[in-house]
């Protein structure tokens, strides 16, 4: 079996909250160079092949730090993308990655943080949205208890080293675990650089409060988010078929956007079993504390 992206072993504990207003974040300044980053990508048959250590090539926040206590530290990856994946409809990623980034770094933008510590509550806290906090840093990663850091947001660090630029066309940024490229913003139709904007939207009005949270859907959940079909020129899998270098005779693609949900969060191919998460838990969740350590808070692991 292909070595992919684990959680640590034992059911996972998660954490309780109750908090139902978003916040701004406070990212980490990304200031401390990590030595060793390793990718390979070949192709071989019908799929392209990915292995790395997921130490990311550009500047990191200090790990641990007071929102994350955990250190980065190199993994065993190797993902398998069909070289020439199949669109079909919309699936929700589940128990998987979204794809990974050229540099070998995992998008995972689904934190393991529920209302009331609840998976089934029906409310799963935005990562991005402020009110919990996970020590992200300026390239809006964190790292998993077992030392995986991976990106939540928007890879900033990354999108510098790439060229990326709001003027020019969005250069290849990684792969979907479906095998789509993905792409960062922008993108070129027509002769023209053009804005890839999101189609989700914030629901109006109150969650419904009683044993569900309350307040008004201000992006502290992901179930604040609704997608309106129209509203920005990319789908509810944040993705629209394009010309790119890459791919001059055109693809399906899917782009970071500035907006909700800035990683996509659902994906239109068939997920390939490299990028399945391992471990403990059911989509993540927290490592329960070592023995002989009682009460002890479990850990941002998301």
């Amino acid at each position: 079996m292909a070595a992919g992206y684990a959680y640590g072993q034992g059911a996972p504990r998660l954490r309780h909250h109750t908090a139902t207003q978003a916040r701004a974040l406070s990212l980490k300044s990304a200031n401390r160079s990590v030595a060793g980053g390793q990718v390979s990508i070949v192709t071989r048959g019908s799929k392209r092949i990915m292995t790395a250590n997921g130490i990311p090539t550009h500047p990191v926040a200090p790990f641990p730090n007071s929102g994350n206590p955990n250190r980065i530290s190199a993994q065993n990856y190797r993902f398998e993308m069909p070289l020439s994946p199949r669109k079909g409809a919309a699936r929700a990623t589940g128990r998987s990655l979204v794809g990974v980034a050229v540099n070998g770094v995992p998008f995972d933008p689904g934190a393991a943080e529920f209302w009331q510590g609840d998976r089934n509550s029906g409310w799963q806290y935005e990562a991005l949205g402020g009110a919990v906090t996970l020590g992200l840093d300026a390239n809006y990663g964190h790292v998993q208890p077992t030392g995986a850091y991976h990106y939540h947001g928007l890879p900033i660090g990354l999108l510098q080293q790439l060229g990326w630029s709001k003027n020019i066309e969005s250069p290849l940024v990684g792969w979907a675990a479906d095998g789509f490229p993905i792409y960062a913003m922008t993108s070129v139709q027509s002769g023209k650089v053009v804005q890839m904007r999101s189609s989700y939207q914030l629901k109006s009005g109150n969650r419904p409060g009683g044993n569900q949270p309350g307040g008004r859907h201000d992006g502290t959940f992901v179930q604040d988010y609704v997608h309106v079909a129209g509203t920005g020129n990319l789908d509810e899998c944040n993705g629209a078929i394009v010309k790119t270098a890459d791919y001059p005779d055109g693809t399906y693609a899917y782009f970071l956007t500035s907006a909700f949900p800035v990683i996509p969060r659902m994906l239109r191919g068939s997920i390939d079993s490299s990028f399945k998460k391992r471990g403990g838990g059911n989509g993540g969740g927290l490592r329960p504390p070592r023995q002989g350590q009682g009460s002890q808070q479990p850990r941002p692991r998301s």
